[in-house]
């Protein structure tokens, strides 16, 4: 190959692959909206919430303060935020873990989160949706609902001390109707654990068991 045609070479091989150009935004104040359909390396802030609009694909996303919202069909990379909630739309890919503290995780149909799913005080909500490893919380609900899979196991773990004098009631553990939990639900604190008829579960630990038949789990 000559020489000269190497510049060449690397603009025709950039512009096929846009991904190499893409722009990481990080910032400490402010807001982070993702455009619909374009394409983004990392997104991280403190003090804001990050936004990836429909079709767009972005790498990890990383927040402190704020919460996260993924439109439908985009694609990221790892999510976590310490102080916000996280919501994937429709058939949204996340190729990794998706983790907060203070703050819920829904997931709707037919996203797939390649790695884990962990709260510290929020509940946990799957519809339709797949989990690669496990689902984890302390102070948190969990509905492993319709049709979900989750290929790891559930638990819920046990709060510390200072934690434990506000957690009176009971996390709520609800596995509904033709969902998949292929480990095992290992409880380290009391929990109400509703299994439907329907569906498949791994050995469990902490807790019995109480069978529903009815679309949701019936009430406390």
């Amino acid at each position: 190959m000559n020489i000269r045609s190497i510049p060449l070479l690397l603009g025709v091989l950039l512009a096929s692959n846009p991904a190499w150009a893409q722009d990481n935004i990080s910032k400490v104040n402010g807001s982070i909206t993702a455009e619909a359909g374009q394409r983004y390396g990392k997104l991280d802030t403190v003090n804001g919430g990050i936004r990836v609009g429909e079709g767009s694909e972005t790498g990890s996303i990383d927040t402190v303060n704020g919460g996260v919202k993924v439109a439908d069909r985009a694609r990221t990379g790892s999510i976590e935020t310490v102080n916000g909630g996280v919501r994937l739309g429709r058939e949204v890919i996340a190729r990794g873990n998706v983790s907060t503290v203070n703050g819920s995780i829904f997931s709707d149909r037919g996203s797939q989160i390649e790695g884990g799913v962990e709260t510290v005080n929020g509940g946990i909500g799957l519809v339709e949706s797949r989990v690669s490893k496990d689902v984890e919380t302390v102070n948190g609900d969990i509905t492993v609902g319709i049709g979900s899979q989750v290929d790891g196991g559930v638990r819920v773990r046990k709060p510390s001390f200072s934690v434990s004098l506000t957690a009176v009631r009971k996390p709520r553990v609800i596995i509904g109707p033709n969902a998949v939990v292929s480990g095992a639900l290992h409880f380290e604190r009391d929990v109400v654990l509703y299994v439907h008829r329907t569906a498949r579960i791994g050995p469990v630990s902490g807790a019995d068991p109480i069978p529903f038949d009815s679309e949701t789990a019936p009430a406390d």
